[in-house]
């Protein structure tokens, strides 16, 4: 994998690039939808290319190394084959969503043991075996496994937090860089930066994952609960230490203010589930700000969805027509909502680009951040 920075806008450290993987290039700033089981929740691979534009989807490792499992996968050849997306994957290490089962896990030196959310049996996740696993999902891009800790979090546990995680880095290095991919192309690790919302620790750890020399890095541990300007402040100091010259992906956020503010910190790419989640309840982001579809002023809307954004969902049904799939509970209501929400994300990221592009992209953003925050 190899990363161009093509320019960074002259008043901020908002950033446009392109990303250069085995199964095509993605241009930055980008947002990509989570597939968390293999799928984008309720949009089909044909509607995240041609509709969504994306240009490169999650998996994850947890869900999907227990279901279909890496058998399955193996036997399919990678994920890219048994889902039919062509285009860049990236996986997350499962770290995440073992720190979310705090009730049924073990963290240890040797790794994570915890109990699975659908039979109850037992599992180890250690460095190791993460590697393992996402070379067996065929992912481009692999996350190193780390400890995602809790906001708020006591500064002692951070510290013990991060220099495990650390640790495990070294062995994920020493793992991925002694094993070859399963399908015949490159694959990518990218480190995870934590440390909470403790400024030295998030500079020790910027400081540890730039000295890696990975074709890229993330960070990791924000988004959890922590107010937004807290985020924003670890994100600036973190964006500060990393290379320059390799991708920085900011996981798990977020709104679209967050993203907008975040670009503008030196942010390349982001992930986060708000855009499907809210779609499935009626909640849509559009270009002039958040609507709940589901309330009775938009049942004698027949407008489009949303005029301004484009696409076929978007401005082929009325907003009177989508509430009313809601209120029937009509399955049809939650595929369009969540291929809008998709849409609008990577309408979002792609005008950021174009603004870095021609120098005006701080003007804009100040704008932006209001406008689709507002509530309709």
């Amino acid at each position: 994998m190899t990363f161009d920075l093509v320019t960074q806008d002259p008043h901020t450290k908002a950033r446009a690039g392109v990303v250069h993987t085995a199964h095509g290039a993605i241009e930055t700033p980008i947002f990509m939808p989570v597939g968390t089981a293999g799928t984008v929740k309720a949009v089909q691979q044909r509607d995240l290319k041609d509709e969504v534009q994306a240009q490169i989807i999650l998996g994850n490792t947890y869900h999907l190394y227990l279901r279909p499992g890496l058998d399955v996968l193996s036997k399919a050849g990678g994920l890219h084959k048994f889902n039919g997306w062509d285009r860049p994957i990236l996986t997350d290490s499962g770290g995440y969503q073992v720190y979310s089962l705090s009730g049924t896990r073990k963290i240890k030196e040797e790794g994570v043991k915890f109990r699975s959310h659908i039979d109850g049996s037992q599992h180890l996740f250690s460095p190791e075996g993460v590697m393992d696993i996402q070379r067996t999902i065929g992912a481009d891009i692999i996350m190193a496994f780390d400890e995602c800790t809790p906001w708020p979090c006591e500064y002692d546990y951070a510290a013990r937090s991060l220099d495990m995680t650390h640790r495990w880095l070294k062995r994920c290095i020493a793992r991925f860089d002694s094993t070859e991919g399963h399908y015949g192309y490159q694959q990518t690790l990218f480190p995870i930066v934590q440390g909470s919302t403790f400024k030295d620790l998030r500079v020790r750890s910027a400081e540890f994952i730039a000295e890696q020399g990975r074709e890229g890095n993330a960070i990791g541990g924000l988004s959890v609960g922590e107010p937004a300007e807290m985020m924003y402040e670890m994100t600036e100091i973190v964006c500060d230490i990393l290379p320059k010259d390799k991708p920085r992906y900011l996981m798990g956020v977020g709104t679209p203010a967050n993203i907008l503010e975040n670009i503008a910190l030196g942010v390349d790419m982001f992930d986060c589930v708000m855009p499907t989640r809210n779609a499935r309840n009626g909640m849509l982001f559009t270009t002039q700000g958040i609507m709940n579809v589901t309330n009775k002023k938009w049942e004698q809307d027949f407008s489009p969805i949303d005029a301004e954004l484009g696409g076929h969902v978007s401005t082929f049904y009325s907003r009177s027509y989508l509430r009313h799939l809601f209120q029937s509970k009509e399955m049809l209501g939650p595929q369009l909502a969540s291929i809008h929400n998709l849409s609008f994300y990577l309408w979002l990221v792609k005008q950021a680009r174009e603004q870095i592009l021609a120098g005006t992209f701080r003007e804009w953003k100040e704008k932006m951040v209001k406008q689709v925050m507002t509530r309709l």
